[in-house]
Parts: structure tokens; C-alpha cells; sequence
């Protein structure tokens, strides 16, 4: 059976909003659910374990990527993160519409395995809004900032490789707008054949 949910790659510079779209467009859609990665890092305050992240240690990290048990992987500041094939097949067979919340460098990789996934860059409405919200956090360092500006000016250079670019000006817009992509990704031929074979098969023998 052909799977009729949608994998949903959701990619942004840091402060670009992501984290607050991809939490509303889960709280408005039941259909959408996402996807826990592998970790070798530590948990951060408030996380949990098989919630937030699956954490595990760096054997059993290698242990996976040995089996071919990720869709993706990437090293990450010093730290591994991977995604899952198995939970990600399940989820589409059950036709949920899965959010992978990855970078572009775990982008490509996906859309090179799964081409049929939809690819959505979250950009900020500009660099010197993105510099102000990231020192508006007041919780890096000057240093860290600057580093976090030139690695967003690089992950913006991928921009042009997604399907679609939602800019988050106005953070009920770019909610809509979110939702707007999901909901055109169901409508699909592709999709809705497999979610309603038998009336396709009808119309189209």
C-alpha cells in the first residue's frame, strides 16, 4: 500500500521562527505530528526522553547508522542527530503528515532518498531582524551571535533548493501560510490515490 501521508521538511536560520510555527501548526492540525530524532547529546532542561528527543549514547548512535536504521544523520556542534525510517514509514502509512524540523545539509539528504517530500525554508524578513531577535534572547554571547548570523547566511543560500519559502514577518501570516502548504500537500494526485484507491481506481481504470 502506497503511503498517503506527507513528509513535511521544515528548515530556517536560527531566529527565524521555526520552532513557534512548526508548535502552532501542530496544536491547530491533528494530522500533523513530528518527528523525534536520535541525539548523542545531553537532555536540556524540561526535555524528554522518546518526547522531545530519542537520546542515546554514541555506541548505540553508530549501532543505527551501521544497520541503516536513519533516514538522515548529521554532526551537529560536536553532537549526532538522526531521523528515524522506520517511525517516519509508519507514520505516513497511518497517513500522518510528518514534520521533520531539520537543517539543510539533513535536507538534502532526505530529499535525495524520499523526493516526494515537501521542502518549506522558514526565512526572516531580514538579516538585521534575525540579528535582532537572536540578541533579543539575551542569552548568547556577542561572539555566539556573530557565529549564528554567518551560519544563517548559509543555510539562506539553500533556501532556493526548497519547494516553497514562507517569511515570517507576521507571525499569524506565516502560521496561515504553513498551514496553507500542508493542506495543498494532501490534495496532490499522488496522495489522494493512495488515500482513496478505490474511487481512483473507479475514475481512472
Amino acid at each position: 500500500m502506497k503511503a498517503s501521508g506527507n513528509l513535511l521538511i521544515v528548515s530556517a536560520p536560527s531566529g527565524a521562527g521555526k520552532t513557534t510555527l512548526v508548535k502552532a501548526l501542530l496544536a491547530r492540525d491533528p494530522q500533523v505530528v513530528y518527528s523525534v530524532s536520535c541525539t548523542t547529546r545531553a537532555p536540556r532542561a524540561g526535555e524528554r526522553d522518546g518526547v522531545d528527543y530519542l537520546f542515546v549514547g554514541d555506541d548505540e548512535f553508530r549501532r543505527r547508522i551501521d544497520a541503516g536504521e536513519f533516514l538522515e544523520h548529521a554532526e551537529v556542534h560536536g553532537h549526532r542527530y538522526g531521523t528515524l525510517r522506520s517511525w517516519i514509514d509508519a507514520q505516513l502509512q497511518a497517513d500522518r503528515d510528518v514534520v521533520l524540523d531539520i537543517d539543510t545539509q539533513g535536507a538534502a539528504q532526505v530529499r535525495a532518498l524520499m523526493p516526494e517530500a515537501v521542502s518549506i525554508f522558514i526565512l526572516p524578513p531580514s538579516l538585521t531582524e534575525l540579528e535582532s531577535r537572536l540578541r533579543a534572547r539575551a542569552t548568547d554571547a556577542d561572539a555566539v551571535i556573530e557565529r549564528r548570523l554567518a551560519a544563517a547566511r548559509a543555510e539562506i543560500a539553500h533556501a532556493r533548493d526548497y519547494d516553497y519559502a514562507i517569511i515570517n514577518k507576521d507571525l499569524e501570516t506565516a502560521i496561515a501560510d504553513l498551514a496553507a502548504v500542508v493542506r495543498a500537500s494532501r490534495l496532490r494526485h499522488a496522495r489522494q490515490a493512495a488515500r482513496h484507491a478505490g474511487l481512483f481506481g473507479d475514475f481512472f481504470r
